[in-house]
């Protein structure tokens, strides 16, 4: 199965410091780290997911898109070494492979296109200690040793940045995580202090203002996307952006989680909602997952009326291609915004796989989340503007404006209520039970990677499959008469 995906654009305002609430203040010349891209065909994402101050400055860096995740360009140590990495909301650690380890050194040489580190060759290499070890709900991760260095993200320069060194991994690609820094592996597998991620680094060497970012991935046949760290670009959306509470766990915030209250299915002639003990339930904003993974009777009643069926070996569902074409919308409400997607943003090419009657069959971007959380993947987020703020644990969302070529760039600063024109949602949902301890589909666990790395693996994060979805059922199959060709 092959898979269309791209480089994105990515742009970053690389701006003051504070750790406070945001206001945004509006630039003459704002900063901003602008990302090329490009677009190629590469394997099924399926798998993976299983798995300024005013400165008059401008700086470049590029960024690719692949298997409709987001990667971003880096340089780590000095002299610069070049890696690619994925840009993940729902983790909080950058890490990368090192060049000795088994898996680069191996002879399919899988690290070749993301690239890897080498501390031997960096005059600013720094160890801290051998806490690194990460893992991921298919038993996937990677182990080494926490170190300092000098990152360099666009013209940006973050010296003695601290990220983890994957001597034993799964995984050939490298993660860029900027969650909140208490979901960082040292603190929730080791209980120790948290160190300053990529977003609180920008804040901390004055780059930006607030840790806070905000996030447009245009649509799925885009070439262009951005995130702007401390910024937001108000020409990217429609409407007027409104803010809930990021759900805390356990009393505190280490998720990007907000209580989703409604889903519902909508057409030129008709609607309708979708009932559920499931709702409201708490999703993970997640742009490192490829998919959505909704609570499992949701997913039922959505394959019923839309006639897909699922693979149970491959945990994911098929529809014929042909569904792009109608006006149906999925619409996710969240107390009171409502973000809608167009079927045609959820029929996903996966190259020459056909029905048995010759139709050609398309993944569908939406998965059963088992007893795992349940994510708001890239299949939702293209369709979303939204700012991530975790200086004051809110979430800020508006229907995204597709392909917009004009950019409204405002800076974010510190103060309350201060997204431009944002509207706190009134009387939002906040009894939902935001539970840590459960397995995130393709995300890391509280466990430790103990496997040695394989020389075929590839992707971040496989996900575990599905648990309690009935595999032995292929939902809408029975009205349209479709079994996927062997």
């Amino acid at each position: 199965m092959k898979w269309a995906a791209w480089h994105c654009l990515l742009a970053a305002s690389l701006l003051w410091q504070n750790t406070e609430a945001l206001t945004l203040h509006r630039r003459e010349l704002p900063a901003v780290v602008s990302l090329d891209i490009k677009r190629k065909d590469v394997s099924d994402p399926v798998a993976r997911d299983r798995v300024r101050r005013k400165r008059d400055k401008t700086v470049s860096q590029a960024l690719d898109n692949e298997e409709t995740l987001y990667f971003c360009n880096i340089t780590l140590g000095t002299p610069r070494q070049s890696l690619r990495l994925v840009l993940d909301t729902g983790s909080s650690d950058l890490w990368c492979n090192a060049a000795n380890s088994t898996l680069c050194e191996s002879s399919s040489d899988p690290c070749s296109a993301s690239g890897s580190y080498n501390p031997d060759k960096s005059s600013t290499y720094n160890f801290v200690s051998s806490d690194f070890n990460i893992s991921y709900a298919d038993g996937t991760g990677a182990a080494g040793d926490y170190v300092t260095d000098t990152l360099h993200i666009g013209g940006a320069t973050i010296k003695d940045f601290q990220f983890g060194v994957g001597y034993y991994s799964g995984s050939s690609e490298g993660v860029l995580g900027i969650g909140y820094p208490s979901n960082e592996v040292q603190v929730g597998r080791l209980g120790k202090s948290s160190y300053p991620n990529l977003p609180q680094a920008m804040v901390k060497n004055g780059l930006i203002r607030s840790n806070a970012y905000s996030l447009w991935l245009n649509d799925l046949s885009a070439s262009t996307g951005s995130i702007l760290f401390g910024g937001v670009n108000k020409a990217k959306y429609h409407g007027e952006l409104q803010t809930l509470p990021v759900q805390p766990v356990n009393g505190g915030y280490s998720e990007l989680l907000i209580a989703l209250t409604a889903v519902s299915i909508k057409s030129d002639s008709d609607s309708q909602n979708y009932t559920s003990d499931a709702l409201p339930a708490a999703v993970l904003l997640d742009s490192g997952s490829s998919l959505t993974y909704l609570p499992n009777s949701i997913v039922e009643e959505i394959y019923n009326n839309l006639g897909v069926v699922y693979e149970s070996s491959s945990g994911v569902g098929f529809v014929k291609c042909s569904l792009a074409e109608s006006s149906v919308k999925l619409s996710y409400t969240f107390s009171s915004p409502t973000i809608n997607v167009g079927i045609d943003e959820l029929v996903i090419d996966a190259g020459d796989i056909r029905f048995r009657n010759g139709d050609r069959a398309c993944i569908f971007g939406i998965a059963p989340a088992g007893s795992s959380t349940a994510v708001l993947g890239d299949t939702f987020l293209r369709s979303a503007y939204v700012v991530y703020d975790l200086a004051n644990n809110e979430i800020s969302l508006a229907n995204t404006n597709f392909n917009s070529t004009d950019d409204d760039i405002v800076e974010i600063g510190t103060g309350d209520d201060a997204v431009p024109g944002a509207t706190n949602v009134a009387n939002p949902v906040t009894s939902v039970v935001a539970d840590g301890s459960g397995a995130r589909i393709g995300g890391p666990t509280g466990g430790v990677f103990t496997d040695l790395p394989s020389a075929t693996s590839s992707g971040a994060a496989a996900p575990a499959g599905p648990t309690g979805f009935p595999a032995h059922l292929a939902f809408g199959a029975a009205a349209i008469g479709y079994v996927l060709a062997a």
